[in-house]
């Protein structure tokens, strides 16, 4: 049996970046944890985000997966450099995709919507300082938005204002992109084409870090030759519905567990 691709994020909004890859790697096992018991990261200190996605890497190692994919904005800007330097499998990260939404603003104003955490690590200042010369980078933390996506409550009145309060300061200074910064957001893509014009493009990571995952089994020599439907488990430390009403695959198998 092929080693499982691991895959971490601070709870159900990875699983965005897990659809990704499975369309990508379809003969790819997956193993993902969901630390909802300690979402939203972004609130974090440093030291605690590091404590938490050591704790899941070693779970994820300790169930023989061959690369672990950090799900969450947060963690890879706050730890994946120590995690890269401690554990001798490759790791894949997660960070605001700042390089396309510079590459495709006509206004030069780029709005970035992410946590707290993910706004005021060093690697998001340097990827924008990197990239977004000459583009005026509106940043806005999502405060909220994780805590309403964790309990279910995509489609309710309270995300939608609190979205509404977030962007309109944004649109007010004519962007013309918004970059999802944490990998919760995508499941907000309905809600926010209802209240955004329709010429703002919207950016996430998604299909990027699918590829890069690909890249690298390849670089590595670790792409599954698996024939047939391989399987794909899901653990949480929290509610075991949420998770399992975004995942909706047959092959999926879905579990609580105290980790």
């Amino acid at each position: 049996m092929p080693k499982p691709i691991g895959i971490f994020d601070s709870g159900v909004g990875g699983t965005s970046i897990w659809k990704e890859v499975t369309k990508m790697l379809p003969n790819e096992r997956t193993i993902y944890l969901a630390d909802s018991a300690n979402a939203p990261y972004g609130e974090k200190s440093k030291e605690e985000i590091l404590r938490l996605s050591i704790k899941n890497t070693e779970y994820l190692l300790g169930q023989g997966c061959k690369i672990v994919l950090v799900a969450c904005n947060t963690a890879t800007t706050n730890a994946i450099d120590y995690l890269r330097s401690h554990y001798n499998v490759p790791f894949i990260g997660i960070e605001p995709a700042i390089k396309p939404a510079a590459l495709h603003t006509k206004t030069k104003k780029v709005g970035v919507l992410a946590t707290k955490g993910t706004l005021s690590s060093s690697l998001f200042h340097n990827t924008s300082k990197l990239f977004a010369e000459g583009i005026t980078v509106l940043e806005q933390e999502g405060k909220g938005l994780v805590e309403l996506i964790e309990a279910g409550k995509i489609q309710s009145k309270e995300m939608k204002t609190l979205l509404r309060g977030f962007l309109q300061p944004m649109l007010d200074q004519n962007i013309d992109c918004l970059v999802l910064g944490c990998t919760h957001y995508p499941y907000l893509m309905p809600v926010l084409k209802d209240i955004l014009p329709e010429h703002i493009n919207i950016i996430d990571s998604g299909e990027a870090v699918a590829r890069q995952t690909k890249a690298v089994l390849e670089q590595h020599q670790l792409l599954s030759d698996f024939d047939g439907d391989p399987e794909h488990i899901f653990y949480t430390n929290a509610d075991v519905e949420v998770l399992k009403d975004l995942v909706d695959r047959p092959t999926a198998q879905v579990a609580y567990l105290d980790f």
